[in-house]
């Protein structure tokens, strides 16, 4: 949400006027509760644009439609001898004379959609700068010539500083729970609020001096409206204008929406943006005769969309529609406009539009969310929808509408049959505002701090709360408060501690530790196995992130092992988009997210973990299983080229590099690799895919993700990943190595050659080795695989093991050795068809 601080301050007074000012309230703004992004100064986009006078005007001599002008621009622009010389500027507009008074962007200034100007040549002539329409400087559409300023304007003067647009303005992040600050009006009593200062709503006192006179032609002859669903809309209401003549909007109004990030479109339009600002209030002009196409009266009908109905919206896109969805339709007429998201094109306002029906209503969140998520379609309007739009006032706020729109396009506002404000209102279903109790003292010993009961008053009553006092039986202060209906989230007494602490400031609480008698603090065994996890991820160079635990259904059965028992996918009732609507049953989705995210902007090499829960279900169960998962990728380069080595690719061997690690540091006992079955990990590559095992526990498993499916996410580049259960590591981790004493005595390395099929994994040959030599053999370490179909033969590899003999008891004598030696290579032949190979 975009906060014009002078804008704000037409209702309160917060200082701003130097830097200083403006970190305070950043400061103060950040311990609120409302994040600060951003600080922006309106009108330095319009560096180096001022405003000029045209001296001279004369023909192009290669143009019939192009003029050569020279432009003063005051002191901007100097010749050689210091004086001010006027700018040449080649022009094609029609609608200028000389002596006009207009607006020049000088060479080195930067327009909306990245348009430099610079020193250039049109048809030979050289040209220094630009004269600009308003649609050019971003400041409204019309584009039909250059930007005529009054005779009195100055010349040479900076355009933000002729515009008064020295207007300072943050960038807020709102939470979503606070649909009331995303309008000027709530920011205005939020900033008030946390600096203890009153505030007021001139806007709402000229209100009272609206007089709408009896007309011949009432509101109830023009419109009718019709609820067919109170859910996803609790109130519609309907007011009528008509005679207005739609054109440009005055500079005042223009002003406003500029410095919100808007631009003016006609006096209509931007009457109801202004008020979505103002007041948060989502808005909708409708051309009334459109609504009546033909018919004495528009009879508006809120309803479900039919499947595949359609709507072209005003963004052009023709969008079809599912039953989920809320239509604005009228009997004549069909559909008009997308409830809470967007308006019909065909019942837009135009230039020739005369009679207007303004509509001011809510609409139910959810529906609205879905809507605007499954549609990709995201407005103003489905924003605050989304987070629930006050039903109370917006009488008030119609009203305020109308008597705008009649200010600046003049028409007359229909009354209603007895004479007042017209306006159509159904409410179906009125709720009351809500009263809570506020406990003071047990407020304090919550949050540990004396803050008085004037305070706590105080602060409620500015943030709108009714507040009556009293005390209990017991003699506490209590307050009973009536939550404003624009504060959706206050339901519960500790919601209202939370405002009351937000604005005292949880920095003033002082730090006190917690009484806790006869209780030593440890750590469970989770948090040691996660602590020692977390280490040995970090050390192997990876970054540890935060995934959504959401997915679409198509991530989760593509990264979903075949032989998955739980594999019920858990549906969101709500959720944000159709690509996150289910509890996510593997990590690796939002892993590669990341890694996407990663490239996309920039970062080559990828190295990420994550521990976090997934979730599966079966048809029986009520609720899912949760599950706590530790998973990782890695792409691009383990090793960077350099003078001595080229680089090279992360690759599977590195991802269970990491993986060992890990085992090595839980102490896993009997930690086993087996080939994966590609049917099995059909989202892994084949040949690049193993299972671990510790004991007869199954860990998880180690593999490349499939070149097919890492494109799905944009990767081209190698992606070694693998994710682990955290339960099976807890469950099999040691707290301690088993001791082994270290021998004095020297040991006897042998090197051994065996030749065994192809198909004899290392994992084989080193088991059966270690079982064959008995306890004077301490070590076997493969060396070398050798392949060679005339030398070695076909379908044969020579494995190379160094074998190490060593006694704890005394020094080993080569007799003995010999013996082992030769006993274990006939148990190794025995057992694995192995051959000696000299």
């Amino acid at each position: 949400m975009l906060a014009p601080l002078k804008w704000i301050n037409e209702f309160t007074n917060i200082p701003f006027s130097t830097e200083e000012e403006i970190q305070a309230l950043c400061d103060r703004l950040d311990l609120t509760g409302t994040g600060v992004e951003g600080v922006e100064k309106l009108g330095s986009q319009f560096d180096h644009v001022v405003t000029g006078q045209i001296v001279e005007k004369t023909k192009h001599p290669d143009s019939d439609h192009m003029w050569v002008c020279k432009v003063s621009v005051g002191d901007k622009n100097l010749g050689e001898d210091g004086n001010p010389e006027p700018l040449q500027i080649v022009c094609g507009a029609q609608n200028f004379e000389q002596g006009d008074h207009i607006v020049v962007a000088m060479i080195g200034a930067v327009l909306p959609g990245d348009f430099q100007i610079k020193k250039s040549k049109l048809r030979g002539i050289q040209s220094c700068g630009m004269n600009c329409s308003a649609r050019e400087l971003g400041l409204s559409n019309d584009h039909e010539g250059i930007m005529i300023l009054p005779e009195d304007a100055p010349v040479g003067m900076p355009l933000a500083e002729y515009l008064d647009q020295n207007e300072v303005v943050l960038d807020l992040e709102i939470t979503p729970n606070r649909p009331d600050c995303l309008s000027v009006r709530g920011l205005a009593r939020e900033f008030a609020a946390m600096n203890q200062q009153d505030w007021s709503d001139p806007i709402e006192a000229d209100l009272a001096k609206l007089e709408v006179s009896k007309t011949e032609t009432t509101v109830e002859d023009e419109v009718e409206v019709t609820i067919e669903d109170a859910v996803r809309c609790p109130r519609y209401t309907a007011a009528v204008i008509k005679g207005v003549k739609v054109g440009p909007s005055p500079k005042w109004l223009v002003d406003k929406l500029n410095s919100v990030g808007q631009r003016s479109v006609n006096n209509i339009v931007d009457v109801t943006n202004y008020m979505l600002f103002l007041y948060g209030q989502p808005m909708h002009s409708f051309d009334l005769d459109w609504l009546k196409n033909g018919e004495e009266k528009a009879h508006i009908i809120v309803r479900a969309a039919k499947e595949g109905e359609k709507l072209t919206t005003l963004d052009g896109q023709e969008r079809e529609l599912t039953p989920d969805m809320t239509l604005i339709t009228t009997e004549s007429a069909g559909p008009v406009g997308l409830a809470g998201v967007m308006g019909g094109l065909n019942s837009e306002i135009t230039e020739n539009t005369t009679n207007v029906c303004i509509e001011v209503a809510t609409f139910e969140p959810g529906s609205t969310s879905r809507t605007s998520r499954n549609l990709k379609l995201f407005s103003e309007s489905s924003m605050r929808y989304e987070r629930e739009v006050d039903a109370y006032d917006i009488e008030k706020r119609s009203a305020i509408a109308a008597a705008l729109i009649k200010e600046v396009a003049g028409g007359e506002i229909l009354s209603n049959a007895e004479g007042n404000y017209g306006l159509i209102d159904v409410w179906p279903a009125k709720t009351e505002p809500e009263t809570l109790k506020f406990r003071c003292n047990r407020f304090r010993n919550f949050i540990g701090d004396d803050v008085p009961n004037d305070f706590i008053k105080d602060v409620l009553v500015r943030l709108g709360c009714t507040v009556d006092e009293g005390k209990t039986a017991d003699d506490e202060f209590e307050f009973e408060v009536v939550r404003p209906t624009f504060r959706p989230d206050l339901v519960r007494e500790i919601d209202l501690y939370e405002e009351v602490l937000r604005i005292w400031g949880e920095d003033r609480v002082p730090s006190t530790l917690p009484s806790s008698p006869d209780r030593v603090g440890h750590l469970t065994t989770y948090d040691i196995i996660r602590r020692k996890v977390d280490n040995t991820l970090r050390a192997n160079g990876m970054n540890e992130t935060l995934s959504y635990s959401f997915n679409s259904a198509d991530d989760i059965a593509l990264f979903q092992p075949t032989s998955a028992k739980e594999s019920v996918n858990v549906e969101i009732i709500n959720p944000l988009n159709s690509e996150q609507a289910h509890l996510r049953q593997s990590i690796i989705p939002g892993l590669m997210e990341s890694v996407r995210f990663n490239i996309n902007h920039g970062t080559k090499h990828v190295a990420l973990y994550e521990i976090g829960r997934v979730f599966a279900t079966t048809n029986d169960r009520k609720l899912p299983k949760e599950r706590v998962r530790v998973a990782g990728v890695l792409c691009g380069n383990s090793v960077e080229k350099t003078w001595m080595s080229d680089a090279r690719k992360f690759d599977f061997f590195d991802a269970k590099g990491v993986v060992e690690d890990v085992a090595d540091v839980l102490n896993l006992p009997k930690v086993k690799f087996k080939v994966g079955e590609p049917e099995e990990f059909t989202f892994l590559l084949p040949g690049r895919i193993a299972v671990m095992y510790s004991g007869g526990t199954q860990v998880g498993w180690i593999g490349e993700i499939h070149p097919e499916v890492a494109s799905k996410f944009d990767v081209e580049d190698t992606v070694a990943a693998f994710e682990l259960d955290f339960s099976a590591l807890e469950k099999s981790a040691l707290p301690a190595k088993p001791y082994v004493d270290l021998s004095e005595f020297p040991a006897i390395e042998v090197d051994q050659n065996f030749v065994v099929d192809e198909d004899v994994t290392c994992e084989r040959m080193e088991q059966v080795i270690t079982s064959a030599g008995g306890k004077l053999l301490a070590g076997v370490a493969l060396v070398d695989i050798y392949r060679n179909p005339i030398t070695v033969g076909p379908g044969k590899k020579s494995m190379s093991f160094k074998l190490t003999y060593q006694s704890t008891e005394k020094t080993l004598e080569s007799a003995e050795v010999e013996k082992a030696h030769s006993k274990l290579v006939s148990k190794v032949a025995g057992a694995t068809g192995a051959t000696q190979r000299s």
